[in-house]
Formats: C-alpha cells, sequence, structure tokens
C-alpha cells in the first residue's frame, strides 16, 4: 500500500527570493513616502502660514481617500504589479519635478498643492495595488508571515523615514528632501 503524496512545503517567506525583494522595494517606497510628507510639509511652512500646510497637506489627503476604492479597481483591472510599478514612477517624476520647482523658485503653496493633489491621486492607486501583491507572491500557508513582515517594513520605515528626512533636510533643503 502506497502512502498517499504529501505536497511539498512551501518556502518559507523569510527565505523567498519575491518576497524578499518585493519587502525591500515595499520598505524603500515606504520610507521615500515618509520623507516625501515632512519635506512637504516644510516646504508648506517656508511658503505660508499653519493653514497652507493645512491646506497642502489635505490636497494630498483628500484625493487619497475618496479614490482609494477606484485604485483597487484599477489595479484589479490591470494588476497589482502592473499598477504598483507605473504608480511609484508616476509618483517618482511627479517628485523630481518639484524638486526641479523648488531648486528653480522659492516654495509656493500652489505648486505644493498642485504636487499633493497629484501625488495624492497617484497614491490612491499605488496603495491597493501594493496591498494586493502578498497572496500573489507567496503561498497562501506564508500569507500571514508576509503580512507581519510587511508590518515590520511600515515600522521600520516610520522609525527611520524622519531621521532621513531630517538629515535631507539640513543638508539639501526641501528641494533636497524632494
Amino acid at each position: 500500500m502506497n502512502a498517499p503524496a504529501s505536497a511539498a512545503p512551501a518556502r518559507p517567506a523569510h527565505r523567498d527570493g519575491n518576497v524578499l525583494r518585493w519587502l525591500t522595494a515595499y520598505t524603500a517606497s515606504v520610507t521615500g513616502d515618509v520623507v516625501y510628507f515632512l519635506a512637504l510639509s516644510w516646504a508648506a511652512t517656508r511658503a505660508g502660514g499653519p493653514s497652507q500646510v493645512g491646506l497642502v497637506v489635505a490636497a494630498g489627503a483628500l484625493p487619497r481617500a475618496v479614490l482609494m476604492l477606484a485604485g483597487g479597481v484599477v489595479a484589479d483591472r490591470f494588476g497589482p504589479r502592473r499598477v504598483a510599478v507605473v504608480s511609484d514612477a508616476v509618483r517618482c517624476v511627479v517628485i523630481l519635478i518639484a524638486a526641479v520647482g523648488l531648486l528653480s523658485a522659492p516654495p509656493s503653496v500652489w505648486l505644493l498643492v498642485a504636487v499633493a493633489l497629484v501625488f495624492g491621486v497617484v497614491d490612491a492607486v499605488f496603495m491597493p495595488a501594493v496591498g494586493a501583491l502578498p497572496p500573489r507572491i507567496t503561498a497562501p500557508a506564508q500569507l500571514a508571515r508576509v503580512q507581519g513582515m510587511r508590518g515590520l517594513s511600515i515600522r521600520l520605515s516610520n522609525a527611520v523615514g524622519p531621521l532621513l528626512a531630517g538629515s535631507v533636510l539640513l543638508i539639501g533643503g526641501a528641494a533636497g528632501a524632494f
């Protein structure tokens, strides 16, 4: 009598190259987001007063909150990997444009509102797409571990990001931070 064939055990998430590459990219992206939000607030403070800072931050948060559900639809329609890569590239281009704008002229509240608005719209597409990737890169048995690693990544980014932001703001100002 033959013993039933057992399925090969899944590779542990902490040893899976796909998971580790995704986690590294995700950590870099979240750290960059922390630096971006601090640089945006810093530049808004330099451009105006507290109400202008609130306007700039709200200009980025409002589209993110309103359009996140539509971002999930876009990720489902075109694939979360493609949407995450394209939206992250667009966010990078927006930040580079902001840096060039801040290098060429002093910070303007309206430039910062425009940057925050576009970044918020693109972020509303990025967030659901990147959140949909873990089940696609690991076995179901490893999903809880990957989500735990993702949580650790977020905490690490929230600890390191402000230190990095403060350093680049000190060295290069808002343009350098962007």
